[in-house]
C-alpha cells in the first residue's frame, strides 16, 4: 500500500512538472521569437527572397547559437526541461530553409545531447525530421507556411466547416498532422530507448495529447510572430512605393511645366535676337541633360544651387542683367544639407514669373541659406509685384497648379510635419517664401 502510494506520487508530481514545461515551452518559443524578431539583421536575412551561402549561415547562427545552449541547460540543470525545444527548431528551419540546412542544425543542437547525456539516437532522430520538414517545406509555397496558425482548435475547426460543404484537400492541416506525427514518433521512440533519446512522455492520456499537441503550436507561435512582423515590414515597403510614386508623379509634373515656358521664352526670342535664342538653346539643353539623369530624391544643397544657376542664367538672357539681378546670401554650412531635388527652381520660377515679370523696371531674386539649430532654412525672395489680399486663400493660389502648391506637396510627403513652407507678401514691394526642413548632412 505505501509503495504504491508512492508511485502515484510521483506519478502525480512528474506530471505537474510535464504540465508546467509544456507551458513554459510555449513561452520560451514566443521569446526567443521576439528577441530575434528585434534585430534588423534577422529580418534582413530571414525576410530576404534570394540567399547566399553565406546569409544563409549567418541565419543559422541567429537559431543555433542560443537554442543550441538551451539544450545544454537541459543536459545540464535539473527540470530545465523547457530550454530544449531542438525538435521544433529543426522542423522550423526546414520549413523555411529546406532540408539541407536543416539537417545541419539537426547535427549542431544534438551536440550538447550527445557528449553530455550520450542520447545517440538525437542525430539520426533530428536529422529525419529536417529531411522531411524541409521536403514538405519545398511542396508547399510560402505563404502556406507563413500563414500556418497555433491556434489548432480554430484551424480544425475551420478546416471541418470548409470540408463539409465543399470538400478541399488543406496542407495547412497536413502540415499540423505532420509535426504532430513526428512528435508522435518522437514519444514513441524515447518510451523505447529512453537513455539514447529525449522527449516528455506521460502515462495520462490526456497530458501525452497535449505533449503531441504542443508541438505544432511552437513550430505556430514562432511562425506566428514573424510573420506579423513580415506583414508590418510589407506595409511599410508598399508605403514607400507608394509615396516614391508619388513624389515621382510630382516630379514629372515640374519638367514639362519648365520645358513649356523656356521654349515659349526662346520663340520670342528667334525672330528679333537670334544669337541670344541661341545661347538660350545651349543653356536649355545643359538643363535637360541634367534632368534626364536619375535623380536622387535627395540632393546637396551645393548640387540644388547648381541647378538652377543654369536656370537663371536663361531668365537673365532673356529679360537681361539690368532688369533681372540675383542675390546670393548662402551659409558655408548648409551647402552640404541634403534637401529634396529640384526643390528651389519652381520658387524661383515663381518670383520671376508672378513677382518681378509684371514690373516694367524688374528687380531682385535674393537666394539665403542659414541653420536654426537642427534645422536649414532655404529662403527666396524678390521685390516684385506682391501678391493682391483679395481673399484669405490668395496666398495659396499663388502659383498654383505647378510652383509653390508642388512644392508644398513634395515636403509634406517627404517631412510630415518635420517641414515648415511659409509664404510672406506684401503688396508692391515683394514676396518671401522660406522653407524649414530637418538638416541631414550629405
Amino acid at each position: 500500500m505505501i509503495e504504491r502510494r508512492a508511485r502515484y506520487i510521483e506519478c502525480v508530481v512528474d506530471d505537474k512538472l510535464i504540465l508546467i514545461t509544456l507551458l513554459v515551452k510555449l513561452g520560451v518559443a514566443a521569446s526567443v521569437a521576439s528577441a530575434l524578431a528585434r534585430s534588423r539583421t534577422f529580418q534582413r536575412l530571414l525576410f530576404a527572397e534570394h540567399r547566399g551561402r553565406r546569409q544563409t549561415l549567418a541565419l543559422l547562427a541567429f537559431f543555433l547559437v542560443p537554442l543550441t545552449l538551451g539544450v545544454w541547460v537541459r543536459t545540464t540543470v535539473p527540470n530545465f526541461l523547457a530550454a530544449d525545444i531542438s525538435f521544433e527548431t529543426v522542423t522550423l528551419l526546414g520549413l523555411l530553409l529546406g532540408p539541407v540546412w536543416a539537417m545541419l542544425s539537426a547535427l549542431v543542437l544534438s551536440l550538447p545531447a550527445v557528449l553530455v547525456r550520450h542520447e545517440y539516437l538525437t542525430v539520426p532522430f533530428l536529422g529525419a525530421v529536417g529531411l522531411v520538414a524541409g521536403t514538405f517545406g519545398a511542396w508547399v509555397e510560402g505563404e502556406e507556411i507563413w500563414s500556418f496558425t497555433p491556434f489548432v482548435d480554430l484551424s480544425l475547426y475551420r478546416w471541418v466547416r470548409r470540408n463539409l460543404r465543399k470538400p478541399k484537400f488543406d496542407r495547412q492541416i497536413l502540415l499540423l498532422v505532420l509535426i504532430a506525427g513526428m512528435e508522435v514518433v518522437h514519444v514513441e521512440l524515447y518510451s523505447r530507448y529512453p537513455h539514447r533519446l529525449f522527449a516528455l512522455d506521460s502515462d495520462s492520456t490526456l497530458l501525452q495529447i497535449l505533449v503531441w499537441v504542443c508541438a505544432p503550436m511552437v513550430v505556430g507561435i514562432m511562425l506566428k510572430v514573424w510573420n506579423a512582423l513580415r506583414i508590418e515590414l510589407k506595409l511599410e515597403e508598399q508605403k514607400r512605393l507608394v509615396l516614391e510614386a508619388r513624389l515621382d508623379a510630382l516630379q514629372r509634373q515640374i519638367n514639362p511645366h519648365f520645358l513649356f515656358n523656356t521654349l515659349n521664352s526662346i520663340a520670342s526670342l528667334v525672330r528679333f535676337r537670334p544669337d541670344t535664342a541661341r545661347e538660350m538653346i545651349v543653356k536649355l539643353a545643359n538643363l535637360l541633360r541634367a534632368l534626364l539623369k536619375d535623380h536622387d530624391t535627395y540632393v546637396p544643397l551645393r548640387e540644388e544651387l547648381s541647378f538652377t544657376d543654369d536656370y537663371l542664367d536663361i531668365e537673365v538672357v532673356r529679360f537681361g542683367t539690368e532688369k533681372l539681378r540675383v542675390v546670393k546670401e548662402l551659409d558655408e554650412r548648409t551647402l552640404d544639407v541634403l534637401v529634396p531635388s529640384i526643390l528651389l527652381q519652381p520658387l524661383i520660377e515663381n518670383s520671376i514669373k508672378h513677382g518681378l515679370e509684371p514690373r516694367i523696371q524688374g528687380g531682385t531674386v535674393t537666394i539665403r541659406s542659414r541653420m536654426q539649430g537642427e534645422s536649414l532654412i532655404v529662403e527666396v525672395e524678390d521685390d516684385g509685384v506682391g501678391i493682391v489680399m483679395k481673399s484669405p486663400s490668395s496666398l495659396e493660389r499663388q502659383g498654383a497648379g505647378i510652383g509653390m502648391k508642388n512644392v508644398r506637396e513634395r515636403l509634406e510627403v517627404l517631412y510630415g510635419g518635420q517641414a515648415r513652407f511659409t509664404v510672406v507678401s506684401r503688396p508692391g514691394r515683394g514676396t518671401l517664401v522660406s522653407i524649414e526642413i530637418p538638416a541631414e548632412m550629405g
